[in-house]
């Protein structure tokens, strides 16, 4: 078999994909690629070029929140209206979605001794207002505005309050900084065992809390802020993404982000920004 007819039958073979190959041959008018290529190799790269498979089996879970409409109808009920077109459902179904912006608060003293000296720098104070100001730029009508209860965070909040007039302020010790679940890879200077345990079952209360679908009562799209710490925020991203929890570590925060997780009545899940910090200077921005 000539090496041209073997290229013809593997671009029969692989698909569209393989078009390149051919393509390739069919200028190549010195022989140059046909006398330095082999099969083997010419097969190889037209198996690297073709699409992975990936799994289409039922990857996400519509009742990760609990709150999927046919998990919400009795049964009974269910039995004896039909199918999901039944009064009860129809009406157990969110109709908003919610928007929620979770800001990492400001830098702070790391020097302080205990949580009420680790107070905002002067630079944190700043990086706060700006965080403020780009939220009240985005012209969004803010339902909520929740912090966590440790100094850094409710001060930070503070700071964005004043730009957000409307948003009620609210503290919840839910939302503390803490390590949610022993990262993987691990690392060698984390904490031991309880504290994950300890800590994880509260930030994830906290993620059930504040993370889920729209009450079916509710009438229109939402736009809640939550200001708390860059582990807890990691941790909610992976967790409404769907995502394996122990990867939260991977991802870097600056002070000051936005992160915008939007859910649908559906149920899905969509991350449209991830520690947004491009509406400061760049000498203003800080990871400690």
């Amino acid at each position: 078999m000539s090496f041209r007819r073997a290229i013809s039958l593997a671009c029969g073979f692989a698909g569209g994909s393989a078009v390149l190959v051919c393509a390739a041959v069919a200028a190549d008018k010195h022989g140059y690629f046909a006398d330095r290529c082999r099969l083997r190799e010419t097969l190889a790269a037209v198996r690297a070029a073709q699409t992975p498979a990936w799994p289409t089996a039922n990857g996400w879970d519509y009742n990760w929140d609990k709150r999927d409409p046919s998990s919400l109808v009795n049964g009974k009920r269910k039995e004896s209206a039909g199918d999901s077109g039944s009064p009860d459902a129809e009406n157990s179904k969110p109709k908003a979605t919610r928007h929620i912006f979770l800001i990492r608060h400001s830098q702070y003293n790391l020097k302080g001794d205990g949580d009420k000296e680790k107070i905002l720098t002067p630079l944190g104070r700043e990086q706060a207002e700006y965080t403020g100001q780009r939220l009240a730029a985005l012209g969004l009508k803010y339902d909520v505005l929740i912090h966590s209860s440790m100094t850094r965070a409710t001060e930070t909040a503070n700071i964005i309050s004043k730009y957000l007039p409307v948003a009620e302020l609210v503290s919840c010790d839910l939302l503390r900084e803490g390590a949610p679940i022993e990262p993987v890879p691990p690392v060698t200077h984390w904490k031991p065992e309880a504290v994950y345990h300890e800590d994880g079952a509260r930030i994830e209360a906290a993620f059930r809390r504040y993370i889920h679908r729209a009450d079916p009562k509710q009438k229109e799209d939402s736009y809640e802020i939550i200001v708390c710490h860059a582990n807890v925020i990691r941790y909610f991203v992976c967790r409404a993404l769907q995502f394996p929890a122990e990867g939260w570590l991977r991802m870097g925060l600056n002070n000051g982000s936005i992160t915008w997780l939007t859910i649908r009545p559906s149920g899905r899940v969509a991350l449209r920004a991830l520690g947004d910090s491009g509406f400061m200077p760049p000498d203003k921005l800080t990871r400690t």
